[in-house]
């Protein structure tokens, strides 16, 4: 897009310098982000650029490492491909058992997640309601304080209460800090919610729970789809908590990947890492897309 052409010389000049200032901003952000997915597939087990790969030679390439993360683990990674190796696959290889485990805590800490956030959320809508400003930071407080205390603070508590080393003690800590993204999620979605509808249907006869499915719901439905995306991706990625209240039989894919930076170094991190790069970047064009079917539906954009 070109300066506009009412503007002078130091104007159009100051256009061009402050995007390519933005431009080298967000490349020095995403350089290292790329920088990982050439490196997945290093044929060698370096976590460095090769000269064959340098030369761009096809013999320097590999996808040995993501094949790591379906073997690395398995009684028999040498058998033939069938039915009897994705079983072996499936209950035993150890990066197929973390992403299980991401999978299956980040689904039920979204789902309760988006329940009690979005409940929050409109109770903190509700003009009448005393001390919002409180309650409202203190449902927010996991993004404010660090993790490293708050992980802390969960560890001692539940292991009073007998829920350390649980898959209900992580789903519950990935909730907690899930909420958070939904109640401010909601809330903006809330700002311009029109409540004589509500009201309106009432007059009607309508009770609260219908009000709610049938005119509430819907009206809000993308913000609650972007907030349950933000509390999936803070699960999905979550480690310190999980380094306090996870066993052995609870890794997920964060500590999973932080035990082979001590353990045992293996480019496989760098293909997981590009894994979890590809869904992130689909989560989040996900919650861009909804964004803006929400400023459509709101008028705040032309559709």
């Amino acid at each position: 897009m070109a300066a506009p052409s009412y503007a002078g010389p130091f104007e159009k000049a100051w256009y061009y310098i402050f995007r390519v200032i933005c431009g080298l901003i967000l490349l020095f952000l995403i350089l290292p982000i790329i920088v990982v997915i050439p490196l997945s597939f290093n044929k060698e087990p370096y976590f460095s650029f090769t000269q064959g790969m340098l030369h761009l030679d096809p013999e320097a390439f590999s996808l040995r490492w993501y094949r790591d993360i379906l073997v690395n683990g398995m009684m028999n990674p040498d058998a033939p491909f069938g039915l009897a190796w994705l079983k072996d696959s499936w209950n035993n290889a150890q990066w197929i058992h973390s992403m299980r485990n991401s999978f299956f805590i980040g689904f039920f800490a979204t789902i309760f997640a988006t329940i009690l956030g979005t409940l929050a959320a409109l109770g903190l809508s509700n003009p009448r309601m005393p001390w919002r400003n409180l309650v409202m930071s203190f449902l927010i407080s996991p993004m404010i304080v660090p993790i490293i205390i708050t992980a802390a603070g969960m560890y001692f508590f539940y292991s009073d209460v007998k829920l350390a080393q649980t898959y209900t003690g992580i789903i519950l800590a990935h909730t907690a800090l899930g909420v958070p993204f939904v109640v401010i999620t909601v809330t903006a979605t809330l700002t311009g919610f029109d409540h004589s509808l509500t009201r309106a249907a009432a007059n009607l006869g309508a009770n609260p729970r219908t009000v709610f499915f049938r005119i509430t719901m819907p009206l809000i439905l993308p913000g609650m789809i972007s907030g349950a995306l933000f509390a999936f991706v803070t699960s999905f990625d979550e480690v310190v908590a999980v380094l306090f209240l996870s066993g052995f039989g609870q890794r997920t894919i964060p500590r999973q990947m932080w035990s082979g930076l001590r353990e045992q170094i293996s480019p496989t991190i760098l293909a997981v890492a590009t894994i979890l790069v590809i869904i992130s970047m689909l989560l989040l064009t996900t919650i861009e897309l909804l964004r803006r079917r929400t400023e459509r539906l709101r008028g705040l954009s032309p559709s």
